[in-house]
């Protein structure tokens, strides 16, 4: 009976996205999509492709833009980390959590995007994952309360 009712709480968590995963929900994805377009498409493509490359370091040690289409890794992190990751920018976002001496190549838009500009984006960058995509992403996320 334990095992059955974990179960049924795992899978209700895994299938809800509004338990873990509120912060993009109810988004403005159109205004998402065109502020992506206008602030992001020049480094990780019109088409959420990324640049060529993208795992290996430049010559200055930065890594090019990663793809957020479903074949780059923005979906293996959590809400927070990327959000974090566009206002702080990468090296200060990583530094809030310890890492510390990475170079990024990715600029703050603290001073340039609200804090739900950031969140439509990251929301519309969501809608164009596969809904499985979307459902292992979710599950990244600490519960709600």
């Amino acid at each position: 009976m334990i095992a059955t009712t974990s179960w049924i709480a795992t899978s209700i968590l895994l299938a809800s996205p509004s338990v873990a995963d509120h912060e993009l929900l109810d988004r403005d994805l159109k205004d998402g999509q065109a502020l992506y377009q206008e602030y992001c498409a020049s480094c990780h493509g019109s088409n959420l492709e990324g640049q060529d490359d993208w795992r290996s370091p430049n010559s200055d040690g930065t890594l090019p833009a990663p793809p957020h289409d479903e074949t780059g890794h923005t979906w293996h992190h959590d809400n927070q980390l990327l959000f974090d990751y566009t206002k702080l920018g990468g090296s200060r976002a990583l530094a809030a959590i310890g890492v510390q001496d990475f170079v990024s190549g990715m600029p703050a838009f603290d001073d340039i995007l609200s804090d739900d500009e950031v969140w439509n984006i990251l929301a519309f960058i969501r809608s164009t994952w596969p809904e499985r995509v979307q459902k292992i992403q979710a599950s990244r996320n600490p519960p709600h309360q």
